[in-house]
């Protein structure tokens, strides 16, 4: 076992316990005297990991510049509600949503896929935008089926037997089945990936990537991978979409699947490192810590030493500022991302001789 391997382990060991011992909660809790509720923040980042895992295929294995991200994550979402609230007759539950909406998102990858086949680079991100524009305001108008901007709610919790229920209440039993389901996604779908990388399915997709008339001529079908890439990309979006939902017992409103989260999570995958896999989830740990843990802590301690008045008391006066100042840096001195894939470190490397 490696150094990168050994603090893989250490970090998920950390992760399955920290439930049991909230030892960062307690500590922020004395000195601030407000809660932190990490473990509530994590399943937030554990969802967005695993939609950052998805846009990766398409964009760090296949090459394929998708803009549209947040319509394949509000599909899952919305298929989730239609499936299990009340307000309709199917009322399957959770765990058949989260094979119901993977396979709508699949399904709406392909429709995507299939007449942009020839597109690439700049094109290909025109139309994927597009797509993520003309799904929203799609569910935000077809009101007699979403609810439009009320969104579709309440999204009913994860089964679970009575026993859970009894032994940790029904609030916290609920809390803990989606933290400790969305982690077990994520590691699923890492496993999965590094067995991918690894055979002639993840290996198409690169050379797909690198040059597709080359892997053309080598025998490949460039057609058949991008659908591949689309749809599989998809459909870990709707899965990461079904979790959301659930996770907020709503489907919120479509507006805030828009453009800026298809660039969040581009952005998670870029500062980790386009198509490494401990760089995708490492980047998204450090984008959403950042959003959702680190700026409203600072804006406590801030309006309790200044008072609310203060113009940083408030984490959207700066936020944007801060992150915006991270990303020219990490592509001035860190353009490969903080844990860049071997391969791309290699072409670097090779690049950079005389």
């Amino acid at each position: 076992m490696n150094a990168r391997q050994a603090t893989a382990v250490l970090v998920f060991a950390v992760l399955v316990l920290y439930p049991a011992f909230p030892v960062l909660d307690s500590a922020i809790q004395s000195l601030t005297g407000s809660p932190l509720r990490l473990e509530r923040q994590l399943v937030n980042i554990f969802i967005f990991a695993i939609l950052a895992l998805g846009l990766n295929v398409q964009v760090g294995y296949a090459g394929l510049l998708q803009l549209g991200i947040a319509a394949f994550f509000a599909i899952g979402a919305f298929t989730t509600g239609i499936l299990t609230v009340d307000k309709y007759p199917f009322q399957i539950g959770f765990w058949g949503a989260l094979l119901a909406a993977p396979a709508a998102a699949a399904v709406a990858g392909l429709a995507l896929g299939a007449p942009t086949i020839r597109l690439r680079g700049d094109y290909l991100a025109i139309v994927t935008l597009g797509f993520g524009e003309v799904v929203r305001v799609l569910l935000l108008n077809l009101e007699n089926i979403t609810d439009g901007p009320r969104g579709l709610n309440p999204i009913p919790p994860p089964w679970l037997p009575a026993a859970a229920l009894d032994a940790f209440g029904a609030d916290r039993a609920v809390a803990l089945s989606m933290y400790y389901i969305s982690l077990l996604f994520l590691l699923t779908l890492v496993v999965i990936f590094q067995a991918m990388e690894r055979s002639r399915f993840g290996r198409s997709f690169v050379a797909l990537r690198e040059d597709e008339l080359a892997s053309a001529s080598m025998g490949l079908n460039p057609a058949r991978i991008k659908l591949a890439a689309f749809a599989v990309g998809a459909a870990i979006a709707g899965l990461a979409g079904a979790l959301y939902a659930t996770n907020l017992t709503t489907t919120a409103e479509p507006n805030t699947y828009d453009f800026a989260y298809s660039i969040m999570v581009l952005c998670c995958v870029i500062i980790g490192g386009i198509g490494s896999l401990p760089g995708v989830i490492l980047g998204s740990f450090v984008l959403l810590g950042f959003d959702n843990v680190l700026s409203p802590l600072v804006a406590r301690l801030l309006q309790s030493s200044a008072g609310s008045g203060n113009v940083f008391a408030t984490p959207s006066n700066w936020r944007w500022l801060v992150f915006g100042t991270a990303l020219v840096l990490m592509m001035r001195f860190r353009p490969l991302g903080l844990l860049p894939a071997a391969r791309r470190k290699a072409e670097a490397r090779a690049g950079g001789r005389p």
